[in-house]
């Protein structure tokens, strides 16, 4: 079955790619049917170009003759495919602002960032313009958008769902995640792309309370997250004090990102050397500092993600799931300059790199907020664990 995408060219949250109409076939009848979904601008779409956010690669690419599995599985379970969505610049960024094809609108904060460089994905869907949307976290950037956008959003056990077909930014890192308005849909699309767990959650979890996690955020994000962690004690029972950070805060930072910078340099050094494309603000500065990331601080990385891995996976055994705030604060003002929101973006990391670099599940949901603008709170279990923290999302939104 074929039928038209949204209409990009008259696209008021600015989330889409404005490219050419191409038919894209969906099965019409399964369990997604009546969804459309949305397709962050990494994946290869037949018919379609991919951009990866940047024009000179965007020019490289040529239409695609061949549809990422992870797309093809949404469109045999008949959800209808709603268009590409803009991107951050290679990937390669937070805030969700693309110096070359702009910068998506918040549907649920429209003065504030949509974050993440699926941010073309989260507006889509915060904007009501589809129902779904596949987009990528690496550093955060599904976990993040989610949480600016008030959208539930995961980013999987690394490797869980299927990135073939799609640009890389640090393989090791790379995720493939979603996002929804609400959380029945969300299950919905996580029985397609998950499926059921090989070592589930029990009924009972114990749920964890990292005391060192929950020191990040402002004192009135604190304040506001308050409501959301009655919420969640209220379903799950009460969340025990635990600590998560190995060795401290600013080790877990810097060993995420030295393998980050160094994965990226691998991946985009070439295209950049080669061609010397222009780089939006931020962009050119993390991928000049990639480039000077050593062997030898990689090494050092990758070794203590083995150790933080081993460390986590101790901490929450088979039953335990983390329950923390997913980003410092609701998202900045899209005025805010540069160095402030390079400043926000390091902050985060410190939260989010904890589901970076152990590779398990996390999911962020809006059930938090203030001053308008919504703020997530997330979930994070044990590898493996991903249908099963939607299955407690349920409990959670259901009392």
């Amino acid at each position: 079955m074929f039928e038209a995408h949204t209409d990009v060219l008259h696209d008021p949250a600015h989330a889409f790619m404005p490219y050419p109409k191409a038919p894209v076939p969906h099965a019409g009848t399964g369990p997604l049917a009546g969804l459309s979904f949305g397709v962050k601008d990494l994946f290869h779409v037949v018919g379609y170009p991919t951009s990866g956010g940047q024009p000179l690669l965007l020019a490289l690419s040529g239409i695609q003759t061949r549809t990422a599995p992870t797309v093809q599985r949404l469109l045999d379970a008949g959800a209808r495919f709603a268009g590409k969505t803009l991107t951050d610049e290679l990937a390669f960024s937070m805030n969700g602002q693309n110096a070359h094809f702009g910068s998506p609108i918040n549907g649920a904060a429209p003065d504030r960032i949509a974050g993440g460089s699926s941010c073309g994905s989260a507006s889509a869907v915060s904007n009501g313009l589809c129902d779904v949307a596949l987009g990528t976290d690496t550093g955060g950037s599904v976990r993040a958008p989610a949480s600016h956008c008030g959208l539930v959003g995961l980013r999987p056990t690394h490797g869980r769902v299927s990135l073939e077909g799609a640009l890389d930014l640090a393989p090791s890192q790379d995720t493939c995640g979603w996002f929804t308005r609400d959380v029945p849909t969300f299950a919905r699309v996580a029985d397609v792309l998950l499926g059921e767990d090989a070592t589930p959650l029990p009924d009972v979890v114990r749920l964890l309370a990292p005391t060192d996690l929950w020191a990040l955020p402002t004192p009135a994000a604190l304040k506001a997250y308050k409501p959301a962690r009655a919420q969640v004690d209220a379903a799950l029972g009460k969340a025990r004090a635990a600590k998560v950070v190995l060795d401290d805060l600013d080790a877990m930072y810097w060993n995420f990102r030295y393998i980050q910078g160094f994965e990226s340099w691998k991946v985009d050094g070439a295209f950049i050397r080669r061609f010397a494309p222009p780089l939006g603000p931020g962009v050119s500065q993390r991928f000049a500092w990639a480039r000077e990331v050593s062997d030898q601080q990689v090494a050092q990385a990758r070794a203590f993600r083995d150790r933080f891995r081993a460390h986590l996976a101790q901490l929450l055994g088979r039953d335990g799931v983390l329950v923390l705030p997913t980003m410092p604060d609701i998202a900045p003002l899209v005025n805010e300059p540069e160095a402030a929101l390079e400043d926000y973006r390091n902050r985060a990391i410190r939260l989010l790199c904890v589901a970076g670099l152990s590779g398990f599940p996390q999911l962020s949901l809006p059930l938090a907020g203030r001053s308008g603008a919504p703020l997530g709170l997330s979930l994070l279990g044990p590898a493996g664990s991903d249908r099963s923290l939607v299955r407690l999302a349920e409990r959670i939104t259901a009392a």
